[in-house]
């Protein structure tokens, strides 16, 4: 059923919380190199002098929700699109968000990757050569091919996810009395408070068990992992279906403070306990984390984020590049500041704010008004928070129009 009164009406919670999501990862870039945990291939680079456990702590904690909730928004998106425009306009909206800028940015930011890695770990490893060694390796020209997806994995999987769905989607319209069902069965679910984190959290159990893992090391491989694409295909499909149940949104406010309280006592036991725990345990409490974080931190949005703010609507707009950009800055920073006598946390701190202030400078002089900005969200941007506020009130006035 298309529901046209709320079709042009934008969902400020879940935009802004898919926005914080994404922005997540600039924590995570800016302090995995000052943790202990050897992460070896995945992030090769670790401070020789400053590494301290209160940032695997960090790390650990934001890999325990962050692309799974936005996942789950994702998927909710994906079918706002799908059921409220057509099938065809939300392919498109699809190759044109996802597909064309996951190609543009793999090709244009690789060689930056390649150099800020290969630069900090020579640093890191004492080379006084580290900059001729890294610069003669573009002297092959092969070395511009990259041979992997890096921290735009997330793109190459969301377009993979999002086509399977859309061609279950369109399957699944041709069966009305076995959708019926299922929105019937998610609508009762998503009512109840406890049950909602005993079901999707089984759930999630059995995909564990199915991989025969408690945690999922996401592919960066331009060949598909089927671990990697089964895992966040669940989250995607549950934020399908949560889209025809978007009126039962706000019961995700009850008990969110709760369910993000017991989530990070539930991850502070896995953190501190880990080796305590056999397989299944550690699957059926991880489980139940992750859907506590889900529920819990989606509800905080909504019960706190869905008014209209100018500054988080920027926040928003810009993520995409901010993210995008980000990684190289993350990598190359820390070979800057080796050598100064302070703390790792300290030093993931400085990493994380003048990599931010570097992101936003670019995006606001150089991508929200430009063809860029209208190449990655759409439509270019005015960059006065005034003319945020003016476009919302001219949008809700023609709303309450219609």
């Amino acid at each position: 059923m298309k529901i046209e009164a709320h079709k042009t009406e934008r969902l400020h919670s879940l935009d802004s919380l898919r926005a914080i999501m994404m922005l997540l990862g600039l924590v995570i870039h800016s302090t995995i190199t000052y943790a202990i945990t050897d992460y070896g291939a995945a992030w090769p680079l670790k401070d020789p002098g400053s590494t301290h456990l209160s940032n695997d702590f960090i790390v650990d904690f934001i890999h325990a929700f962050r692309m799974q909730i936005f996942f789950v928004v994702s998927g909710f998106f994906g079918a706002m699109l799908f059921y409220e425009r057509n099938p065809l306009k939300m392919l498109k909206n699809r190759v044109d968000r996802i597909v064309l800028p996951f190609i543009v940015f793999v090709l244009l930011l690789w060689p930056t990757v390649f150099f800020a890695f290969g630069y900090s770990k020579l640093v890191f490893n004492g080379n006084p050569d580290a900059l001729t060694i890294v610069l003669s390796n573009f002297s092959d020209w092969n070395i511009l091919v990259p041979p992997r997806t890096f921290h735009l994995w997330f793109l190459y999987y969301l377009a993979m996810i999002t086509f399977s769905v859309v061609v279950l989607a369109l399957v699944a319209k041709r069966i009305p009395v076995a959708t019926g069902t299922i929105s019937k069965v998610f609508n009762w679910a998503i009512q109840k408070p406890i049950l909602r984190i005993l079901v999707f959290a089984g759930i999630s159990a059995i995909v564990y068990f199915i991989m025969g893992t408690s945690q999922v090391n996401t592919s960066t491989s331009f060949i598909p992992d089927f671990n990697t694409f089964l895992y966040y295909f669940v989250f995607y499909t549950v934020g399908w279906i949560l889209f025809k149940s978007k009126h039962l949104l706000d019961t995700f406010k009850k008990y969110d403070w709760m369910n993000t309280i017991l989530g990070i006592i539930l991850f502070s036991i896995l953190f501190f306990m880990n080796a305590s725990f056999g397989l299944e345990a550690k699957i059926i409490l991880k489980s139940i984390m992750l859907w506590l974080f889900i529920f819990g931190i989606t509800g905080l949005f909504i019960r706190y984020g869905s008014n209209h703010s100018a500054r988080m609507r920027y926040i928003s707009d810009s993520s995409y590049w901010v993210y995008l950009i980000h990684l190289p800055f993350t990598a190359f920073i820390p070979s800057l500041i080796v050598d100064w006598p302070i703390p790792a946390t300290l030093k993931f701190l400085f990493v994380l704010i003048i990599t931010g202030v570097i992101c936003y400078v670019s995006y606001h002089y150089l991508v929200r008004g430009t063809f860029i900005g209208k190449f990655l969200n759409g439509r270019k941007y005015s960059r006065k928070i005034a003319d945020i506020r003016q476009a919302q009130e001219a949008a809700q006035v023609a709303l309450a129009r219609n």
